[in-house]
C-alpha cells in the first residue's frame, strides 16, 4: 500500500505544527519519523494515518486522494488496511489479553473469538504466550506495549502505523520488537531522537 503525503501542513490553536512535509511511503518499506520533541511527528503520523485532518496539504492512499474523506470511509481504511500502535497503547484494560489481540467476542459470554493459531502466534512472538484469559490491567507498561504490537501482528494490515514503539521497553525487548516491525508491506513508526 502506497501512502504519500504532499506538502502537508497542519496548525493546532492558531499555532504552526509543521508545513509542507512531502514523503512516500513505499509498499515493503520502513519508514522512521525522526526529530526533536515537539517537532509535529506524532501529528504527522496521525494524518498519514487518517487519525487527522491535515490544515493544508493532501494524504495520498494508493493515489487516492483522502482530502474530504467522511468518518465511514476513514473507518473503512482503518478496518480494512491500516493497524495502530499508538503511544497509549489503545489497551482495554479491563478486557483479557485475547479479547485486546483479536478485539472479538461471544456476544453470549466472555470466549474470545478469533482465529486461535494466529492468536498464538502473535502473543508467542511478543513474549506473551500463555496469558491469553489474563487481564490486561495486570500488565506493565512494557507488556501492555507488546500487547498492542501482538495486536498489529495478529490482524497482519497492510499499513502499521507505530508511535514510538519501544520507549517502554528495556534493551533485549526494545531490538526483538523492531526486528517484529519488519512488514510484509508498508510500514511507518515515529521515533524518538533525543536532542
Amino acid at each position: 500500500m502506497h501512502i504519500r503525503a504532499e506538502a502537508v501542513s497542519v496548525d493546532i490553536d492558531g499555532r504552526r505544527i509543521f508545513s509542507d512535509a512531502t514523503l512516500t511511503c513505499a509498499p515493503g518499506t520502513m519508514t522512521a519519523l525522526v526529530g526533536r520533541s515537539g517537532s509535529g511527528k506524532t501529528t504527522l503520523l496521525h494524518c498519514l494515518g487518517l487519525l487527522q485532518e491535515p490544515t493544508g496539504g493532501r494524504v495520498m492512499v494508493n493515489d487516492l486522494d483522502t482530502t474530504g474523506w467522511r468518518s465511514g470511509r476513514r473507518r473503512g481504511f482503518w478496518h480494512d488496511s491500516a493497524s495502530f500502535v499508538l503511544q497509549d497503547y489503545g489497551i482495554m484494560e479491563e478486557e483479557s489479553i485475547a479479547f485486546n489481540v483479536t478485539m472479538r467476542s461471544s456476544p453470549f459470554g466472555s470466549r474470545t473469538l478469533g482465529d486461535r493459531a494466529k492468536l498464538c502466534a502473535a502473543l508467542d512472538a511478543t513474549g506473551l504466550a500463555g496469558r491469553e484469559v489474563e487481564t490486561a490491567a495486570h500488565l506493565s507498561g512494557g507488556e501492555k506495549q507488546r500487547l498492542a504490537v501482538a495486536r498489529a501482528i495478529y490482524k497482519d494490515a497492510a499499513v502499521v502505523f507505530v508511535d514510538e514503539p519501544t520507549a517502554s521497553l528495556d534493551a533485549a525487548n526494545r531490538s526483538h520488537v523492531v526486528g517484529l516491525q519488519r512488514p510484509r508491506g508498508a510500514g511507518l513508526h515515529r521515533r524518538r531522537r533525543h536532542p
